[in-house]
């Protein structure tokens, strides 16, 4: 179901700009992101996608010459001024293109965030998180092997789950599928959809297909500027920016 103006806005950003040095990578941005909906982020290479992602949880403030202003609002506090970066990132959790899994056990990757915050009942976590990111049935009879032994797509769950085991509200996925085979990749984008339920998802995409496939609206970016942003049928079908379509049909990016 797309999301309309009448829906709860979980995350609203207004007039944001993000710079490193010199470079302004994010231009006067306003969008709402609704509760429970999946957006889908695509453009292409450079145009202000990933830095978009990361100021959502102040992530990028991790990289020296960056500069932020404007105003993004999680259920109406601003993140910069109002919330704890740290507090911040446990609520808006985030999932890279690449898997990064601890060099630990399948149980511990997952239950390493739950312990660092003093959860009880941490059995009960670590098997509802594996559960909630569709990969419960393929480990739940090897919790002790190195989670290095996982296939790509399986740690990429991993990672899923482990981000879900600290009960943020927010999943922002910065190109998730980017190196995995279609099967994995349609079991995450089916796990994305099982945990609209219970969490607002941003998928950052260079795979316009996937961005089809598993978003309710769709917001093209392009160098640094937010050009369109619907629901997904419509940017698809019959965009409002010549750019948009062009994009979307291949013509560049």
């Amino acid at each position: 179901m797309v999301a309309t103006e009448s829906q709860k806005s979980k995350i609203k950003i207004q007039n944001l700009n993000v710079w490193y040095e010199k470079h302004q990578a994010v231009k006067n941005l306003n969008l709402s992101v609704y509760q429970n909906e999946i957006l889908g982020v695509i453009g292409p290479s450079n145009s202000g996608k990933t830095s978009f992602l990361k100021t959502l949880n102040r992530l990028n403030e991790l990289y020296p010459g960056t500069k932020t202003d404007g105003e993004v609002l999680l259920d109406g506090e601003n993140i910069f001024t109002k919330i704890d970066k740290h507090l911040l990132r446990k609520r808006v959790g985030i999932v890279f293109a690449l898997p990064l899994p601890l060099p630990l056990s399948i149980y511990d990757n997952v239950a390493y965030g739950p312990r660092l915050h003093g959860a009880k009942k941490v059995d009960e976590i670590v098997e509802k998180a594996l559960k909630a990111a569709a990969i419960w049935d393929e480990v739940k009879d090897r919790l002790q092997t190195n989670a290095f032994k996982l296939s790509g797509g399986q740690q990429q769950r991993l990672c899923i789950a482990r981000t879900l085991a600290v009960e943020p509200e927010v999943i922002l996925y910065d190109e998730p599928c980017s190196g995995l085979d279609p099967i994995s990749t349609l079991k995450i984008e089916e796990a994305m959809q099982e945990l609209k339920k219970n969490y607002t998802q941003i998928l950052v995409t260079n795979n316009v297909k996937q961005a089809a496939r598993a978003s309710d609206r769709t917001a093209f970016f392009l160098m640094g500027e937010l050009i369109e942003i619907g629901g997904t049928k419509q940017i698809f079908t019959v965009p409002r920016d010549k750019r948009t379509e062009d994009y979307i049909t291949g013509r560049f990016g």
